[in-house]
């Protein structure tokens, strides 16, 4: 899935416009890691918690999971709702463009 920033960034030097998240190669072992990163936090159900989703989108794009946080908050919203999305057995589009 590509997902076109509304907002670009600028991670580490490279300017980043577009996320291509690969979230059907994901595996379980990224869902444990994911949760381990997040252990401090007391959250029951983890599928709604925003940073939990977002490190799994860092997951799904091969990038540090330091870099979805930095988004713009309409950017940040709309790849962990996809993220959600994919884990909640919702249908996903292949590509998205964020528009106001």
């Amino acid at each position: 899935m590509k997902i076109t920033l509304k907002k670009p960034i600028n991670f580490e030097g490279e300017e980043i416009k577009v996320l291509e998240m690969d979230l059907d190669n994901l595996t379980g072992k990224d869902m444990i890691d994911a949760q381990k990163e997040i252990q401090s936090m007391d959250v029951p159900v983890q599928e709604f918690n925003k940073e939990y989703l977002g490190v799994i989108a860092a997951k799904a794009c091969g990038r540090p999971t330091d870099l979805i946080p930095l988004l713009g908050i309409k950017d940040f919203s709309a790849v962990t709702v996809q993220v959600q999305n994919f884990l909640l057995g919702e249908e996903l589009p292949q590509e998205q463009t964020l528009e106001e």
